[in-house]
């Protein structure tokens, strides 16, 4: 993963580039998944997150890009950057409330992609939802398929579960984890919730 990406402006200084210059932090964390990427700013606030394998193809970089800022940007190595990776790690252990408090950085995406993104994180965790009943719950129920492409442009991994969006016939559909992890992820959270199953009826069916 290329560590700085920088904007190209003819006109702009060294003094201007460095004031807008944004420094995002980056962590790993160990998961029975494999590795997965945080990238957070200052306060704690997460841009992107996904599995290191989407980095060789150049999806988490892009990401960062698309969602970080609008300047350049610097990765710097930091631990646990707002309590992020030891909260992911909680969820992993089994503690599946662990993420709820953590914050997003909302800072990019259409007002449709935003309220994909904020709908999914009303799903409750052990059930699943479709993309259509995604479109109804936010005032758009024609729009199933993009629904759908907001959904895999998702650059908040897990946190904001986009794996928790099944076929409307109750069958797994694209993961960009892959969709053995979508499976593992599913079985994770319904063995952990009390009757929680992954078969329709769908979340907020009605929208």
């Amino acid at each position: 993963m290329t560590r700085t990406t920088t904007t190209t402006n003819t006109n702009t200084n060294t003094e201007t580039s460095q004031s807008a210059m944004t420094t995002l932090l980056i962590d790993e964390v160990e998961t029975p998944l494999g590795p997965f990427t945080v990238i957070a700013d200052q306060s704690g606030r997460l841009h992107a997150a996904g599995w290191d394998d989407e980095q060789t193809d150049g999806r988490m970089e892009h990401r960062v890009r698309a969602y970080g800022s609008s300047g350049a940007i610097t990765l710097s190595r930091a631990r646990d950057p707002g309590g992020i990776s030891r909260a992911l790690g909680a969820y992993f252990a089994g503690d599946l409330d662990a993420i709820y408090h953590l914050r997003i950085a909302d800072v990019a995406g259409t007002p449709f992609q935003r309220a994909v993104w904020r709908a999914l994180r009303t799903i409750p965790c052990g059930q699943t939802t479709s993309y259509g009943a995604i479109a109804r719950q936010i005032g758009h129920p024609k729009a199933v398929r993009a629904v759908g492409t907001t959904n895999g442009a998702n650059p908040i991994c897990i946190v904001v579960p986009c794996h928790r969006v099944i076929g409307a016939d109750g069958k797994l559909v694209g993961y960009g984890g892959g969709i053995e992890r979508k499976r593992w992820l599913l079985a994770h959270e319904r063995a952990r919730r009390p009757g929680a199953t992954l078969e329709l009826p769908l979340a907020n069916p009605a929208g």
